[in-house]
């Protein structure tokens, strides 16, 4: 796995991606073929790709990358046995237990060797792991593993229960991990093998509220101090490409110029419904509709009406008739109806006119091009699923460090001094526990 080779060679191992949902690992066989849903592949052809190469299938209809294998790609395509800790957790917890090359841990349980893989590569060949597993199967699955991946010099993996029995060490390692059912029942047993010449650390993963709080318990009574629990969430978030946002000026005067036309297009509509009711409009200015004769006597009715009063008024000199009253009413029935008309024209027209001002604002020569974009990210409102909470703390020595007071915190001050990329947040409050241990 941890090969430095340019070219793929038969036996090596493989990540074969094929799609962000499906990731494969694969050992190099020739004679043997990979099926996928792009077609059938010769492992045989893989011999001799560069890693990172991009492999079209025989059909012509599909493609795979094969990349070379990190435990990064390793957590994404590993065979689940048991659920796994995932990249973003095994890297705040790596931060946290100040875990580096030459580190000495302990992980229990193994599980499907997530966490394993990455602690080894970070620990290197001057570091060591002791990996313990109570299930015999899975023990015995990750070991061939752990063989073939060529990590048996740096993880030494033990079938054991060490809620009960404990570790198979005593102080010795810089930091433990617990991913257990019951972390508290193994929290003396780590006690036991944590290092007392210096500052360690310990982590317990647990996916209930109710195993933090007995967690807690057990590491207040077993003289842990500096207890604290996290919770990773990933936020994803959604990049895309929209438009380049106009000056307000331009946008301030189209909108001006849309209301203006808006505007002279409502007084020319009124303009002319009067001059239609009132029969003075050209008739090559409408349009022929059934009826024109009978719009035509309204209107001259209306006319009529409107010169010599009959509706009762003082003044009137004409009886009103029956046939008057229907007329009249079925004018006032066709004015409220040309009324309306002209209203949704309006309206209509504004949302012309209104789509005509955007274009006007878009094209215009001050305006930025169709192509001027710009990136804007936004955060989607669902959280990742929790995985567990994390609960850590430190374990202090018990004796100071020999010598004399200077020496004792020089001593204390590389200890507590984070490792490149670290997190910092507890260090105040450790070296003022350390002091005061100094002190006394």
């Amino acid at each position: 796995m941890w090969s430095s080779t340019r070219e793929i060679a038969a036996g090596d191992l493989v990540i074969v991606w094929m799609t962000r949902d499906n990731i494969q690992p694969l050992v190099v066989t020739p004679g043997k073929d990979f099926n996928s849903k792009y077609g059938n592949y010769r492992q045989a052809d893989f011999v001799g790709v560069p890693y990172g190469s991009k492999v079209g299938s025989p059909s012509g209809k599909g493609f795979v990358y094969l990349l070379r294998p990190t435990p990064e790609l390793w957590t994404l395509a590993l065979p689940h046995r048991t659920q796994i800790v995932y990249i973003a957790d095994i890297a705040f917890i790596t931060s946290r237990l100040n875990i580096r090359p030459g580190s000495r841990v302990i992980e229990a349980g193994t599980g499907s060797g997530s966490f394993t893989h990455s602690v080894a590569r970070t620990i290197g060949e001057s570091g060591h792991l002791w990996s313990y597993e109570f299930h015999e199967a899975r023990a015995n699955k990750a070991r061939e593993e752990f063989t073939r991946h060529g990590m048996t010099n740096i993880v030494t993996l033990t079938h054991r229960n060490v809620c009960k029995e404990g570790f198979t060490v005593e102080n010795t390692v810089d930091s433990v991990f617990l991913d257990l059912p019951a972390p508290w029942d193994a929290v003396e047993h780590a006690k036991k093998a944590l290092r007392k010449d210096r500052i360690t650390r310990i982590c317990c993963f647990s996916p209930c509220m109710e195993q933090v709080l007995r967690t807690v318990a057990a590491l207040n009574e077993a003289g842990f101090t500096e207890v604290s629990m996290y919770e990773t969430l990933l936020r994803p978030h959604e990049v895309t490409q929209v438009p380049q946002p106009q000056l307000i000026g331009e946008v301030s005067s189209g909108l001006k110029e849309a209301e203006k036309r808006r505007e002279e297009k409502r007084l020319r509509q009124i303009a002319n419904n009067k001059a239609r009711l009132a029969g003075t409009e050209p008739a090559s200015s409408t349009k022929r509709k059934r009826g024109d004769e009978r719009d035509a006597r309204l209107a001259d009715e209306i006319s009529r009406r409107d010169l010599n009063p009959s509706d009762g008024s003082p003044g009137s000199k004409r009886v009103r008739t029956e046939e008057d009253e229907g007329m009249e009413a079925e004018a006032d029935i066709t004015t409220v109806s040309v009324q309306v008309d002209m209203i949704k024209a309006d309206e209509n027209e504004g949302k012309l006119v209104a789509d005509e001002s955007r274009m006007e604002i878009t094209t215009s020569p001050s305006s930025p091009t169709p192509t001027s974009r710009i990136s804007v990210s936004n955060a989607l409102p669902e959280v990742r699923g929790h995985t567990s909470y994390l609960t850590f703390a430190i374990l202090v020595p018990f004796s100071a460090p020999s010598g004399t007071g200077e020496e004792a915190a020089s001593t204390i001050a590389s200890e507590l001094a984070p490792t490149p990329g670290a997190s910092t947040t507890a260090a105040p409050s450790e070296a003022q526990d350390k002091s005061s241990v100094v002190a006394s």
